[in-house]
């Protein structure tokens, strides 16, 4: 079905090889993201990758397949990982990263499940009483910080090869304004693809081989060091991945990497990393106010916040057991159904069966990598632009009234909190917890907003 705004909800009449298209699509819009996790954290590329569509999919069952939502790799919890398996290992007990990172996936796992608590509160008491305490005057502000929040790094990206770039960024415009048909909703895929070709072609006619100062190699145009456009290790890497492998291993897991009579290591990693997930939580509902409101659905009333919360929790603790990262509503997804205006779950379920069935392929984990970093940069530019503008419509729908002193200082203080600060760090038992600014800046203005006398917001059930 097509409304009056173009906006389609039965990818169906579309055909399966453009459905097959646009999951790709989405796959793509996630995976930089996603595997970004395992870069930083030292856990498994194709664990994580196999996880996310499970996740996904286990997400969309849980939430009666109603929920446009693909699951990838949360940054939150970094700062867990980083106090209970940093990258160098823990010389002191003798164990290295990859013999820590089962005990802070325990921890993750049992974050996940500190969602099904409140989604069972919300389930007994409704999602009214637990909502009014997130209304668009914080919601909004969040899902505005979470695509700002992130503008840094595109740009950041795009600083590679502003070149590379801005063609892929206009090749996403000039297809999203004035496309037709197909190329019409599916202008991030075109936008990888073109940069992608104009970039190997420039690489095999002016390209050479330049080396950092960190010691890794860029074939680059001309030499020049901000004009990178492939990576050499990302080509070697390419060359060198088997065709087939196995995305799980029982040695990265909770039941084949855990010392089950290491009781204080166990205890302490569950300790440092379970408080995050009440900051995680008020993400989720961010992100799932910024799916509602890019699809002009209310999901917290269908299928409803404690289906979203039970999915996101299991299949957070699910990922984690088996040796993946926490997963989370993944905004660069929400950003794709803002631009494509495709809006039936089917498509994000394709691309959840895609990631599982490429993460047995080391090769095309090896090919996606090998995408330029200012490609990446070109295409997240939008898309996390996209995010934000869904959040400034989100208050602007909900007529959030900005002449009450109340609403401006919510919004002032989640926004400077989200932007200005890093993150948040204290300590529990002696052990180190890192919050995020974005988690900083929910509990904040959700705090706010109940300490105010004048909240005037009506949860809507219907």
């Amino acid at each position: 079905m097509i409304n009056k705004d173009g906006a389609i909800f039965n990818a169906r009449e579309l055909g399966v090889p453009k459905m097959i298209i646009l999951g790709f699509q989405h796959m793509f819009a996630m995976f930089g993201a996603t595997v970004l996790v395992p870069l930083l954290t030292g856990l498994d590329i194709a664990t994580t990758l196999f996880m996310a569509g499970i996740g996904t999919l286990l997400f969309h069952f849980l939430t009666k397949r109603k929920v446009p939502a693909f699951l990838g790799s949360s940054f939150a919890f970094l700062g867990g990982y980083s106090t209970v398996a940093p990258l160098a290992g823990n010389p002191e007990l003798g164990l290295s990263n990859v013999q820590l990172l089962p005990y802070a996936c325990l921890g993750v796992a049992c974050a996940g499940l500190v969602y099904f608590v409140l989604a069972g509160l919300i389930r007994a008491v409704g999602a009214k009483r637990v909502m009014r305490y997130f209304p668009p005057v914080v919601t909004g502000p969040i899902i505005i910080s979470i695509g700002l929040g992130l503008a840094g790094s595109a740009v950041s990206n795009c600083e590679s090869n502003w070149l590379i770039a801005v063609l892929a960024l206009a090749i996403v415009v000039v297809f999203n304004i004035w496309g037709r048909g197909m190329s019409k909703i599916i202008p991030i895929l075109l936008g990888v693809l073109g940069s992608c070709l104009v970039a190997a072609i420039l690489a095999i006619a002016f390209g050479s081989t330049i080396t950092l100062e960190d010691g890794s190699r860029y074939i680059a145009l001309a030499g020049a060091e901000n004009m990178k456009l492939f990576s050499v290790d990302a080509l070697e890497n390419l060359k060198n991945a088997a065709w087939i492998g196995i995305p799980v291993k029982w040695k990265h897991t909770v039941f084949g990497g855990v010392d089950w009579s290491n009781t204080s290591l166990i205890i302490s990693s569950i300790v440092a990393i379970v408080p995050i997930s009440l900051a995680t939580i008020m993400e989720h509902i961010g992100d799932i106010s910024a799916i509602s409101s890019t699809v002009g659905q209310n999901f917290f009333a269908a299928p409803g916040l404690h289906r979203t919360l039970l999915g996101d929790g299991l299949a957070t603790t699910i990922a984690s057991l088996f040796g993946g990262p926490a997963n989370t509503t993944y905004g660069e997804n929400t950003g794709v159904l803002a631009l494509s205006r495709v809006f039936d779950p089917v498509v994000i379920r394709i691309a959840a069966v895609i990631a599982i069935l490429l993460s047995f392929s080391p090769k095309f984990a090896a090919l996606v990598n090998l995408i330029p970093t200012a490609v990446i940069g070109g295409v997240s530019f939008i898309l996390y632009g996209m995010i934000s503008a869904v959040g400034v419509r989100n208050v602007v729908e909900n007529k959030v009234d900005f002449t009450k002193s109340r609403n401006l200082i919510v919004a002032a203080v989640i926004l400077v909190c989200a932007l200005g600060i890093s993150s948040v760090s204290f300590s529990v038992g002696g052990l180190k917890i890192t919050l995020s600014a974005l988690a900083v800046a929910s509990l904040a203005g959700t705090i706010l907003n109940a300490v105010f006398p004048g909240k005037d917001y009506e949860f809507k059930e219907e």
